[in-house]
Order: structure tokens, then C-alpha cells, then sequence
């Protein structure tokens, strides 16, 4: 098509060189504008289309694989219970004693909490070893307490929440049982007494306890218990 319109040009531009007549000039003058519009437009509608087929192609997005392996479950990590301990203390302050050798500092686990103790010491030739108080005996400050690992031995020290001495390291209710045993009538003694003697007694006996029965009843029981 754009060759056609090139031929056309030069065919217009060699008839308007011969042209003489002002209205025969105007017509080719328009025709050839108009032809040179055309192929002007033609011309720049094919360099897009060349710039645009020239572009890269895009390469598909290659997916990630996504790992379905499942995360092993770690063990459970078995504790030997360690009950025996020893333990010291002042006003201000609680520390136990725990007798362990070949412990790593890093493999020590404390918890503190205002009215428990829990210890965890684990990798102690192959095996974990726990000291726990679940209740003590009173309450602590958990931000103050610390351990310290020694060669032979673990101190765990805990600062009281208030000053004084503890009876014991665990918890123990403080129970004072009131006396339900009423204070026994003396008479009623002395009245026992005298009945297992009448009941034992030979006939010159009973006779001398029924009269003193019978005055304690009347308010003179102090006289009559002098012949007994």
C-alpha cells in the first residue's frame, strides 16, 4: 500500500511541474498533501509495531518448592527426682544446698516463683536431674533469687518477702486446736469415786457412802467424805 502511495507522489509532483492552470495546481497541491499525511502516518503506525515485537519475551515465573518434611517431635525429657537437700537460712534470705557433680552452669534452669522453687539440671552424665518445692513455706521474691554452680554442689539462694525466720522450708498450716474438753466439775470426780466404792464395797461401806451421798447432795459433803 505505502508503495502505491510513493508512486502516486512522484506521478502528482511530475504533473504539477507541467500544470498551468491555478485551479488544476490547487487540486494536485491537495491531493499531494494529503497522500504525504497517509504515508507519513503509515510509516510511523509500522515502527510501532516493529519496536513492539522487538521486545524480550518474559520467562514464566519458575515456582518455589515448598518443603513438606515434617519437623521431627523432639522427646520428652525424663527428670531423675532429686529429694534429698540441704538448706540454711537468716532473716532475709533462704539457701538450699543440692550435692551434684559435673554440672554445667549453662544447663541450669531455675524457676522462681513467689511460693515455688523449681530446678532443672540437665546433661549430668547423660542424665537430667530435678529439685523441686511446689508450695514453700512462705512467699519469696522471684527477681532477687539466683543460682550458683560450684564443683561439688548447686546453691540456690532465695530472698524472703519478708524478714523473719522459717519453721521449715516447706509449707506447713499453722493449726492451733482449741481444747474442746470443758473443765470438769470437781463434785463430779469425787461423785465417780464414790460409786465405784459403793459398787465394790462390803454393807457397812455402803451404808457410810449412801449418807455421804446424800449430804453431798444437801452441801455437806465435806464432813461426811472425813469418815471415808
Amino acid at each position: 500500500m505505502a508503495e502505491e502511495v510513493v508512486l502516486d507522489l512522484e506521478e502528482l509532483r511530475q504533473l504539477q511541474n507541467i500544470a498551468k492552470r491555478p485551479r488544476v495546481l490547487n487540486l494536485i497541491s491537495s491531493e499531494i498533501c494529503n497522500l504525504e499525511k497517509f504515508l507519513e502516518t503509515s510509516l510511523k503506525l509500522r515502527e510501532s509495531a516493529s519496536v513492539s515485537s522487538a521486545k524480550p519475551e518474559v520467562e514464566p515465573a519458575v515456582p518455589v518448592p515448598v518443603s513438606s518434611s515434617v519437623k521431627p517431635v523432639s522427646p520428652a525429657v525424663n527428670y531423675v527426682t532429686l529429694g534429698t537437700f540441704s538448706w540454711d537460712q537468716d532473716s532475709e534470705k533462704v539457701k538450699v544446698y543440692i550435692s551434684l557433680e559435673g554440672v554445667d552452669e549453662d544447663k541450669v534452669e531455675a524457676e522462681f516463683k513467689p511460693m515455688s522453687l523449681d530446678v532443672k539440671i540437665n546433661g549430668v552424665q547423660g542424665k537430667n536431674y530435678r529439685c523441686a518445692i511446689p508450695k514453700l513455706h512462705k512467699e519469696i521474691v522471684p527477681e532477687k533469687c539466683k543460682v550458683l554452680v560450684k564443683p561439688k554442689r548447686i546453691v540456690v539462694t532465695m530472698f524472703k518477702s519478708s524478714r523473719g525466720n522459717w519453721m521449715d522450708i516447706h509449707y506447713k498450716e499453722d493449726k492451733i486446736k482449741p481444747s474442746l474438753e470443758k473443765e470438769k466439775d470437781p463434785m463430779a470426780g469425787i461423785m465417780d469415786m464414790m460409786k465405784n466404792m459403793y459398787e465394790g464395797g462390803d454393807e457397812e461401806m455402803k451404808k457410810t457412802i449412801a449418807k455421804a451421798w446424800t449430804d453431798a447432795r444437801s452441801g455437806k459433803a465435806g464432813d461426811s467424805l472425813k469418815g471415808l
